[in-house]
């Protein structure tokens, strides 16, 4: 399970995250909400080790994030993130890409990272789409993309930061589609969106962020039926 224990972090003399507390359970998806500048992406970069945290600990199955000793290179394999910029290489298929990583990370040998390459690939969608290249793609099929680059990893966790705020409405329940497939599939995820149709249906619990705080987190039903705090009531009635 990953735990965040009254963790804080600056940039500067903004402190973006002020002393968050939370607990994501193994096989859970939490959603976050909140405006922007809450400190909802700062808070993944820092679980997978991208953005040193000022104080707190953030552990990853027991292991602790941020120590010293620690390998970041082997625990961020347990964690994938997708982001809402996809950035493929452009010179390589989408195969390639999604190939890349197994082969020169995990060491495998062709064959084997190919065929997980094709597996993600088909998984999210693109199994016609292999020998494509990147630019060919629509926005969302670069999304599912990076979101099949990230499972060629065979990650514990998966995080997703806005991977829809990007996109055309369109292409939006495409990428949506593949994020309830893998909750289905009991995939641990944090998933920072401002869809609120996809945070009421597939989360099994919504964090709300306000200003670097976690002001409510709650089962979806509770935290939009009777939100507590004025913050959410106010985000909630400008997203309606």
């Amino acid at each position: 399970m990953i735990e965040i224990q009254n963790v804080r972090k600056s940039f500067g003399s903004l402190e973006v995250l002020k002393g968050i507390d939370l607990t994501v359970q193994k096989g859970e998806v939490l959603t976050v909400i909140g405006g922007s500048g809450s400190g909802k992406s700062t808070l993944l970069t820092c679980i997978n080790g991208l953005e040193p945290i000022d104080s707190g600990r953030i552990l990853l199955d027991g292991t602790e994030v941020h120590a010293k000793g620690t390998d970041l290179n082997k625990l961020r394999r347990k964690v994938g993130i997708v982001f809402q910029q996809w950035n493929a290489f452009p010179h390589l298929t989408v195969l390639e890409n999604v190939m890349l990583a197994p082969r020169k990370v995990l060491g495998l040998p062709k064959a084997e990272a190919e065929a997980i390459a094709v597996k993600q690939l088909t998984h999210v969608g693109l199994g016609d789409k292999l020998k494509v290249y990147p630019s060919r793609l629509s926005g969302g099929q670069q999304q599912r993309m990076a979101i099949a680059r990230a499972l060629a990893m065979s990650p514990d966790y998966m995080l997703f930061d806005e991977v829809t705020s990007a996109l055309d409405p369109q292409l939006v329940g495409e990428v949506l589609d593949t994020l309830r497939l893998l909750a289905q599939e009991g995939m641990t995820m944090i998933c920072v969106t401002h869809e609120m149709k996809f945070a009421r249906e597939v989360s099994d619990r919504v964090a709300f962020f306000h200003k670097g705080v976690m002001a409510e987190i709650a089962p979806p039903a509770e935290l939009f039926g009777a939100p507590r705090t004025p913050e959410l009531q106010t985000f909630l009635s400008a997203t309606h």
